[in-house]
């Protein structure tokens, strides 16, 4: 338990940052860029969730219409597909979507509109506006306190703004339903301006959670040494915060974080080790160091090349480092998996020093070298 404290807390500030930092940034035009929370707001609640898990979309009335269509984010803003069902009161159309921030639009007849009903609205970059939807992945549930007039709930993900995540009272106590970025988060009620903390750990100044899935750290060997630390570019290299926990004859760490790509090492009595088991590199700073993603959502393949020495990813996603990331030696060629952002992305191998596109990927444009590069679209 003080080795996951310890591990909570040393990632809240540095998460804080990247989180704040990276939903700054705006995303690909009608593609809004992540957010660290989100809480939906509709004069009349026309986006819903489904006890089967999808999510129905409904337009009241405009039965008079012809064709309606449903686009969006989740759906590349397609003409084509999303056609909603007319019904006796309306359109509705479900869909799958994973916990996170969309932006849609409804399409009557050929004409663009945005949900009317929807209170949230967005930018999308090009000057128009889109409506905001989040599905909600997490419930903050606070027990008891009958008495309360006024509860809420403010964390590092909200710069502890007081008044804004206003809790609902239930049955059993107050709860509030939100999009709530992965990663760990500080946190705390505030029930009549009283400040409640229901998961504090001893020393801890605000109650901790961790959102997602958790990635586990493991060192082999080195039974004798004294002390085995976790460092890398979630921490900011800092080198002797996170406590690695001794199990036998290895060392261990569950960690939760935030989808992403990240450099780690190991140190053990002070030498700075990569993880002996882990075949993916990268460069930082002149420094050779493990790699890993967490939830990657693209893999790079190459294959064939089977005697080949060392095959490296490198692109834009890099800044076309030529250290790039090392790739596995598998069976039937070279594989590593990123996590890649949304619109477009340059890339090309280096197969023992020499660059080439890839093969197995028919999109490509030309460099100003003459040698082209592959071209990936991320949606």
């Amino acid at each position: 338990m003080n080795v996951l404290k310890h591990t909570c807390l040393s990632m809240l500030l540095l998460f804080s940052t990247w989180v704040n930092s990276y939903a700054q940034r705006k995303g690909v035009p009608g593609y809004p860029a992540d957010v660290s929370y989100g809480v939906n707001n509709f004069a009349r609640i026309t986006v819903r969730e489904l006890p089967n898990g999808l999510t129905r979309f409904f337009v009241p009335g405009r039965l008079n219409s012809k064709r309606v269509l449903l686009s969006g984010s989740f759906n590349e803003w397609s003409t084509l597909k999303g056609l909603m069902l007319k019904t006796d009161s309306g359109w509705i159309s479900d869909v799958h979507l994973e916990p996170g921030i969309y932006q849609y639009k409804y399409i009557f007849d050929g004409d663009w509109y945005i949900d009317v009903n929807n209170n949230l609205r967005q930018d999308d970059g090009a000057g128009n506006l889109n409506s905001v939807y989040y599905r909600y992945n997490f419930t903050f549930k606070l027990p008891g306190h009958d008495a309360a007039h006024r509860v809420v709930v403010a964390g590092e993900f909200n710069n502890w703004r007081a008044g804004e995540l206003i809790m609902n009272r239930v049955a059993d106590g107050w709860q509030l339903m939100m999009y709530l970025h992965e990663g760990p988060h500080q946190y705390h009620y505030i029930a009549d301006g009283h400040v409640i903390n229901e998961n504090k750990q001893a020393n801890d100044q605000a109650s901790i959670l961790n959102v997602g899935e958790v990635t586990n750290f493991k060192l082999s060997g080195y039974e004798n040494a004294h002390h085995v630390y976790l460092a890398g570019t979630f921490n900011n290299w800092k080198p002797n915060d996170i406590v690695m926990q001794k199990s036998g004859d290895f060392w261990t760490l569950p960690l939760t974080l935030a989808p992403g790509n990240y450099q780690y090492k190991f140190i053990v009595d002070g030498k700075w080790i990569t993880d002996p088991t882990n075949p993916h590199k990268a460069r930082a700073q002149d420094e050779i160091n493990s790699f890993i993603a967490v939830k990657p959502n693209y893999t790079f393949r190459l294959t064939g090349n089977l005697f080949a020495r060392k095959v490296i990813l490198s692109g834009s996603f890099n800044d076309w480092n030529e250290d790039g990331y090392t790739m596995e030696h598998t069976i039937n060629g070279w594989v590593i998996s990123l996590r890649l952002k949304p619109g477009k992305q340059l890339y090309k191998f280096i197969v023992d020093g020499k660059w080439i596109i890839d093969p197995g990927n028919k999109q490509w444009e030309q460099n100003q070298y003459g040698t082209g590069n592959s071209v990936l679209w991320m949606n």
